[in-house]
C-alpha cells in the first residue's frame, strides 16, 4: 500500500508539472494523423507482458508489475517526445490522465468501496440452481447498476457459495460473460459506451428496446449453457454440501445496507454528470475539465469516504475485503491507457489514417454492412476501451443520432452490441472483467491466463456472437 501512495505521490507530481512544461514549450499540440502502426508497439508489448509474464517469470510480475507498466508507457512517450516535440508527449499524457484514466479509476473505486462494504450474510450453497440464479440476477443489474456495480457486488457471494466447490473457474468466466459485460447492453448506465453514445443524442430506451432481444437470447444461452456444465461438474463433485451451511444460524439477509444507498449515489452522480453541462471550470493545455465531471468525481470519492466510514470494519474483513484488485487494476490500466495512446489516434483518424483499410469494410457502395460494424467495433473492443471505439464507428455511420436511431437503426445496434458483448473477449476487454479476476483469486480460484481466458471465449462466445450475426446483422 505505501508503494501504491508513492506511485500516486509521484503522478501528482508529473500532474502538476505538466502544465508548466506545456506552457514554456508554447501551447498545445496532437499527433498527427498519419501515424504508422509501427507506434502501437509498446501498447501490444503492454498486452504481451500481461499474457505471458505471470506464465513465464510469475515471481518477477508479481513483484514488478507496476513498473512494467510505467516502462511500457515510457516507451511511447518519450520516442513521442523525441518525434513530435515535448509538448505533444505532455498534452497527449495530460489528455489521456485526466480525461479517460483518472474518471475511470475514480469510478471503479467508489464501486469497488461501496459494493465491499456489502455483505450477503447466511449461507447460501452455490447449487448449480443457485449459482445460475446468481448470474441471471447480476446479468439484470448490470443495465441499472452499471456492469462495474453488479460485478463488485455479487462476485463475493457467488464466490463464498463455491467456495467449498473443486470446480470453480467455470463460475467466474460465465460470471465476466453475462454480469461484467453482455448484462449491460440495455441502458446508457450500463456501459461506458451506451453512455457516451447517450450523450451524443442516442434516446435513454433506445438501446433498451433495439438490444433487448439480442441481450435476452444472449442471455438465455449462456445462462442455460451454464447450468448443463455446472450441474456435471456438480454430480462429477458428489454434489458437495459446505460444513459451515450444515451449522449455520446466520439468516440469509445483506449486511452494511447504507451501501446500496450509497451505490444508487454514485449511479445518479454519473448520469447526472452527463445531463449538466456547467462549462469548463479548469482548461490544461487545451485540454477543458467541465465542470459536471469534476463535481462528478468529487462526489464519488465522497461516497467512497463515507462507506469506509460507516461500513462495520468487521463487516468487510468477513467479506474477504482488500485493496489488492484495485491497485492492481489501477497500475496495470495506467500503461495501458498511456500506450494506448496512438493506438486510437490511429482509429481516429479514420480513412486518413494507417488502418484506413479496416475503417473502409464497413460501408459498401455507400451502404451499411452491419455485419462488419458489429465484429470490428467489438474486436477492437475486445483490445481497446470500448468507449472511443465505439465513437469511432458512431461517427464512421454518420454520427447523426436521429439518423442512426432511425434509418440506420440496425447499424448503431450493431455497433452498441459489438462494443458491449465483446468486451467479455478478453480480460481487459472491460473495466470490471480485470478486477473479477483478481477478487477471484484472491480467493484462492485458479484463474486462466490472457490466453487461457481467450480459449474460454473464443470456444463459447465466438460462436454465440456468429449466431447472433446470422440472425440480426445480416
Amino acid at each position: 500500500m505505501k508503494k501504491s501512495v508513492a506511485m500516486l505521490g509521484c503522478l501528482l507530481g508529473i500532474l502538476l508539472l505538466a502544465p508548466s512544461l506545456a506552457l514554456a514549450s508554447g501551447g498545445h499540440a496532437t499527433l498527427p494523423q498519419n501515424l504508422p502502426i509501427y507506434w502501437i508497439i509498446p501498447f501490444v508489448c503492454m498486452l504481451l507482458s500481461i499474457a505471458i509474464a505471470p506464465l513465464t517469470i510469475p515471481h518477477f510480475w508479481e513483484k514488478n508489475f507496476g513498473k512494467v507498466a510505467v516502462f511500457w508507457a515510457l516507451a511511447f512517450l518519450i520516442p513521442c517526445a523525441i518525434s513530435f516535440g515535448p509538448s505533444v508527449a505532455v498534452h497527449e499524457f495530460l489528455h489521456a490522465i485526466l480525461t479517460d484514466y483518472m474518471p475511470f479509476i475514480i469510478l471503479l473505486f467508489s464501486l469497488f468501496t461501496v459494493a465491499g462494504g456489502v455483505r450477503l450474510t447466511g449461507s447460501m450453497v452455490g447449487t448449480p440452481k443457485v449459482n445460475t440464479a446468481i448470474l441471471a440476477v447480476g446479468t439484470v443489474l448490470a443495465s441499472w447498476m452499471g456492469t462495474t456495480g453488479a460485478a463488485m457486488l455479487l462476485i463475493r457471494p457467488i464466490l463464498r457459495a463455491n467456495a467449498h466447490r473443486r470446480y470453480r473457474v467455470h463460475s467466474v468466466v460465465f460470471f465476466i460473460f453475462l454480469v461484467a459485460n453482455i448484462g449491460g447492453s440495455l441502458t446508457p448506465l450500463g456501459d461506458p459506451p451506451l453512455f457516451l453514445g447517450f450523450l451524443k443524442g442516442v434516446s435513454f430506451f433506445w438501446t433498451t428496446t433495439h438490444l433487448f432481444t439480442k441481450t435476452l437470447l444472449a442471455a438465455i444461452i449462456l445462462l442455460s449453457l451454464f447450468f448443463i456444465i455446472d450441474t456435471i461438474l456438480y454430480n462429477r463433485e458428489g454434489r458437495p454440501v459446505p460444513e459451515a451451511s450444515k451449522n449455520s444460524t446466520e439468516k440469509l439477509g445483506l449486511d452494511g445496507k447504507v451501501n446500496l444507498i450509497l451505490l444508487a449515489g454514485v449511479v445518479a452522480s454519473v448520469l447526472a454528470s452527463g445531463m449538466l453541462d456547467l462549462g469548463t471550470w479548469i482548461s490544461i493545455q487545451g485540454i477543458e475539465l467541465a465542470g459536471q465531471n469534476i463535481l462528478r468525481d468529487m462526489f464519488l470519492l465522497l461516497i467512497a469516504a463515507l462507506s469506509w466510514k460507516l461500513t462495520d470494519p468487521h463487516s468487510r474483513v468477513l467479506n474477504d475485503f482488500s485493496w489488492g484488485p484495485i491497485e492492481e487494476v489501477a497500475k496495470l490500466f495506467f500503461g495501458i491507457f498511456l500506450s494506448m495512446i496512438p493506438a486510437i489516434a490511429i482509429l481516429r483518424a479514420g480513412t486518413n489514417g494507417a488502418l484506413s483499410s479496416v475503417i473502409e469494410m464497413v460501408t459498401h457502395d455507400g451502404q451499411p454492412v452491419n455485419y462488419m460494424y458489429f465484429w470490428l467495433t467489438g474486436a477492437l473492443s475486445s483490445f481497446l476501451d470500448n468507449a472511443p471505439t465505439y465513437l469511432v464507428f458512431f461517427n464512421t455511420a454518420g454520427g447523426d443520432p436521429v439518423h442512426l436511431m432511425g434509418e440506420w437503426g440496425p447499424t448503431l445496434a450493431a455497433i452498441s452490441a459489438g462494443a458491449v458483448f465483446m468486451g467479455a473477449n478478453t480480460y481487459i476487454g472491460n473495466a470490471p472483467n480485470f478486477m473479477v479476476r483478481s477478487i477471484a483469486e484472491e480467493q484462492g480460484v485458479p484463474m486462466p491466463s490472457f490466453f487461457g481466458y481467450m480459449a474460454w471465449s473464443g470456444g463459447i462466445l465466438l460462436p454465440l456472437f456468429a449466431l447472433l450475426t446470422l440472425i440480426y446483422f445480416i
